[in-house]
């Protein structure tokens, strides 16, 4: 799963994974302890929006640079698969309840979509250009730095990055 997402299961309190039925039936997902991937990619726009959807429920994202990427993260018992749930973090239209996270050290994995068996395999992500100056005076997240005990805010919302 995208960063700062994966993250957010391991150490911000995320108790949901929302997927559709057909990528929970496509992936095999059930429930049981499952290893927590953060995949490989992230982009700019994905992050400013997680940000701003973390800050929402009182939570504050890592800076990009400091998050890893293409690795194995941690572990969360899958407990339940729902439609509905009074969980800030539920979005629809179905949810994977998480309990238990544990994080592990990086290991350095390729990611697939669903449940699947992974190996040990590659480098953690490198850290893009773009990643270095988020919250950082001068940088693209503009004077963040100066604030860091602020909470996050954006002036608009920013654009939703996907489709759904």
């Amino acid at each position: 799963m995208r960063q700062p997402w994966a993250w957010a299961i391991i150490h911000g309190g995320k108790d949901i994974e929302n997927r559709t039925a057909g990528s929970i039936r496509a992936g095999g997902m059930d429930c049981r302890r499952i290893c927590i991937h953060a995949a490989s990619g992230m982009r700019q726009s994905e992050y400013r929006w997680a940000v701003h959807k973390l800050a929402e429920v009182g939570v504050r994202a890592p800076a990009p640079d400091a998050l890893v990427r293409s690795a194995i993260i941690g572990t969360v018992d899958v407990i339940d698969i729902v439609t509905e749930s009074d969980s800030p973090w539920f979005g629809g239209p179905c949810g994977l309840v998480l309990d238990n996270p544990e994080a592990i050290a990086p290991i350095p994995a390729t990611g697939a979509f669903g449940y699947f068996a992974w190996e040990r395999a590659g480098a953690v992500a490198p850290t893009l250009p773009w990643m270095t100056g988020w919250g950082r005076t001068g940088g693209d997240g503009g004077t963040l730095a100066l604030f860091d005990d602020l909470p996050t805010g954006f002036k608009t919302p920013p654009a939703k990055p996907f489709k759904r």
